[in-house]
């Protein structure tokens, strides 16, 4: 994979993620559509789902020759998405998405994003850092990026009255610095129903337990209590449902009777940072294809 993406990353590269009944030809009519637009086509994948008989494809291509730009493509693309009633979006590789990342006291998933993107393994910009504590400040102006304190009292007479006032700060941040993704890297809050559907399928989170196996808070004690053998890490979209969104991408860990709880939250740990940064890193590089609340990931 490392050498698929520095060659991409050395190149402007457009990137197709499409859709469509299953069929016989597609493979073929959507090359022959590439290749009569002198696309170079780099990398192509594809997956059928014969249980809803739907197709889903993912190409690449140089655009050093290719002779369509996106408002073209869309327009001489048509014959062809309604012929085979394509679902598709059209991305290119030398747009930086816009990022921010929210976090509460927690900072190993943050931390490893900062360095992966200080590092460039990560194509994005991140404007922002926002968390409802105080904590991890100094982790984001070593990164020289800006950190947004937006607080939370929900020990106020009215908390919900609190919580909303503080998405209101948070989305205004969000507006103002045109975000494009929001990775919560164990941010502890949940979001409102209004909050996700503005980042529908914007919204990156790592839950710290193999789902759907032990949702909620506590899943280290849970998995201890049962005396389970293996413990994981799972990358979502959040959606309305909570911990219930689309996977991106999961791990696991062995563990023993030896283990105590401190060792499952140390063990865990290096697990999130690990899943969360390869998810991000899968939808940064427009390799994630969301259907039915479940993604075909095409790494």
């Amino acid at each position: 994979m490392k050498s698929e993406t520095t060659a991409s990353n050395s190149r402007q590269t457009a990137i197709l993620l499409m859709s469509c009944p299953d069929q016989k030809g597609i493979v073929a009519k959507v090359s022959e559509f590439l290749y009569r637009h002198n696309a170079n086509i780099l990398h192509a994948d594809q997956h059928q789902d014969a249980e809803l008989k739907l197709f889903l494809m993912r190409v690449e291509w140089d655009l050093t020759q290719f002779s369509l730009d996106a408002r073209s493509f869309a327009e001489n693309f048509k014959p062809l998405t309604d012929e085979l009633q394509i679902q598709w979006k059209l991305e290119f590789s030398s747009t930086r998405p816009r990022v921010a990342i929210l976090a509460s006291r927690h900072d190993h998933c943050l931390s490893d994003l900062l360095y992966r993107h200080r590092s460039g393994d990560l194509n994005c910009d991140i404007p922002l850092v926002i968390s409802n504590h105080p904590e991890n400040r100094p982790l984001a102006d070593f990164h020289e990026i800006a950190y947004h304190e937006v607080q939370i009292n929900l020990k106020a007479e009215n908390p919900e009255t609190e919580k909303k006032a503080a998405e209101a700060k948070i989305l205004e941040l969000l507006r103002s610095s045109q975000i494009d993704l929001v990775i919560l890297a164990r941010y502890m809050q949940i979001l409102s129903p209004e909050f996700v559907k503005e980042y529908h399928h914007r919204i990156i989170n790592i839950h710290h337990s193999f789902l759907p196996a032990f949702l909620g808070a506590k899943p280290y004690h849970r998995a201890y209590e049962r005396g389970v053998k293996l413990i994981g890490a799972t990358s979502h979209y959040v959606t309305e449902d909570l911990d219930d969104g689309p996977i991106i991408e999961q791990d696991v860990i062995r563990i023993s009777h030896r283990d105590s709880v401190p060792d499952l939250v140390k063990k865990g740990k290096d697990l999130e940072r690990l899943v969360l940064s390869r998810a991000v890193q899968w939808h940064l590089e427009h390799r994630v294809l969301i259907y039915q609340n479940r993604t075909v990931v095409f790494n």
